[in-house]
């Protein structure tokens, strides 16, 4: 039988459902807005990460980065814009006033949301966009320089600006995008906690109105409706049930809720641009011995990543230590199935999926101020999956959850950190 609301917030040691603030049990329109008290990325940390990333380009020797919309874009210049066959690029120097590129018509637009100092310099329907580039790194002094191209940036893009300079190198811009976006500070880290926040408040909300019959569709509304009633945007979820919990980014399979059944979700929303992602796996009634098992499985090998994300380990070191774990169980060997088919976890921050991971062969150490999902699930193909996943960050004295994961099937939400 499924747990009652007051059955759950005992076992979630929450208290009596009159103690609660709303949100874990309330219907969706009574679901509130918790994101007031965190505030946007400011300006001045925008400009502090330009200054950043121009001390790293003279320790990388790279004179010039490329960006085209996107995050990075948005993290150094607050510029929020989409991709088409128009460019629209940022120019960051290493030492001087960046620049956007963009047609001279959207010009107005970009200067609302352009969030630090830079020149705008606009090109018209019958110019090239490239040799705007062009003059930009010639003005600046880095016609012959070292241009990195940040690892978004389309083919077309890139090849259009080296034909417009071509006495310019092309390298990587990984060692300077990657060097600040990787680390995050203690306002990023604030954003995220509060995505998070919202994922799982959404989730405590979600799992008391399943239902017998509910399609993955019907339970993606739900959590869909929830997170943007408690303030989140980008809004993103899968639900899977049965069998095709196995499958790690779904199936087109019919799936409706049946008694017993296991339902797998992976959902998240971002809040001030920075990202959440929590998977839950509950049972709706009563989860029978082989459930609890792997369910239990699946939460000590969380366990086992979080204890071994420390400071200076090796990141692909943790999907080891779970995976060893799992083999131990008669799971695997490797990535084979039954067993955890996917890497144990992967970097987070204004995207989903970020660097560094938590997969076999990954050198990098940990470092503080990343963040990295943790989420060594276990799958059989022919029966059912699990997947527990919470975020954590590195800190001096090693991993921090974001997220508290459940401790039992049984109130399988867990709690904010």
């Amino acid at each position: 039988m499924a747990l009652t609301k007051r059955e759950f917030l005992k076992l979630a040691g929450i208290g009596s459902v009159a103690a609660v603030a709303g949100p874990a049990v309330a219907d969706k329109h009574e679901l509130s807005d918790i994101t007031g008290d965190v505030a946007p990325i400011s300006p001045a940390e925008r400009a502090a990460r330009v200054t950043n990333a121009q001390r790293l380009m003279k320790e990388h020797a790279i004179d010039a980065l490329l960006i085209e919309p996107g995050s990075s874009m948005t993290y150094f210049s607050g510029l929020r814009w989409w991709r088409s066959e128009r460019l629209t690029g940022l120019v960051i120097p290493r030492e001087g006033r960046p620049a956007v590129v963009t047609p001279y018509f959207e010009e107005p637009s970009v200067q609302e949301s352009l969030e630090i100092d830079a020149e705008v310099r606009t090109w018209h329907e019958d110019e090239s966009p490239y040799k705007r580039v062009a003059e930009i790194l010639k003005d600046r002094g880095l016609k012959r320089g070292r241009l990195g191209i940040e690892e978004s940036v389309r083919y077309f893009v890139a090849n259009g600006v080296a034909e417009a300079a071509p006495d310019t190198q092309q390298v990587p811009a990984d060692p300077v995008v990657l060097g600040c976006r990787m680390f995050k500070d203690a306002h990023e880290i604030a954003l995220m906690k509060k995505a998070n926040e919202v994922t799982l408040t959404a989730y405590a909300h979600v799992y008391q109105s399943l239902q017998t019959g509910m399609s993955p569709d019907d339970v993606k509304a739900l959590m869909r409706d929830a997170q943007g009633a408690l303030g989140g945007s980008g809004i993103w979820g899968m639900a899977l049930f049965g069998k095709a919990s196995a499958y790690p980014h779904g199936t087109s399979m019919r799936q409706e809720i049946e008694e017993g059944q296991i339902v797998l979700m992976d959902c998240g929303c971002s809040v001030h641009d920075y990202r959440s992602d929590i998977s839950r796996t509950f049972v709706f009634g009563e989860a029978n011995e082989e459930q609890r098992t792997v369910w239990d499985t699946v939460r000590k090998g969380q366990q086992i990543a979080f204890e071994t994300a420390k400071v200076g380990t090796p990141a692909g070191k943790v999907d080891n230590a779970v995976r060893q774990y799992y083999e131990s169980m008669g799971y695997g060997p490797g990535y084979a199935t039954p067993g955890l088919s996917h890497r144990t976890g992967h970097g987070i921050g204004m995207d989903v999926h970020e660097s560094i991971n938590f997969v076999n062969g990954e050198t990098t150490p940990l470092a503080p101020g990343m963040c990295l999902s943790n989420e060594p699930g276990l799958y059989n193909f022919d029966t059912f999956g699990v997947r527990i996943e919470d975020c954590l960050y590195m800190t001096d004295d090693g991993a921090q959850w974001f997220t508290v994961p459940p401790d039992t099937i049984d109130a399988p939400i867990g709690k904010p950190a």
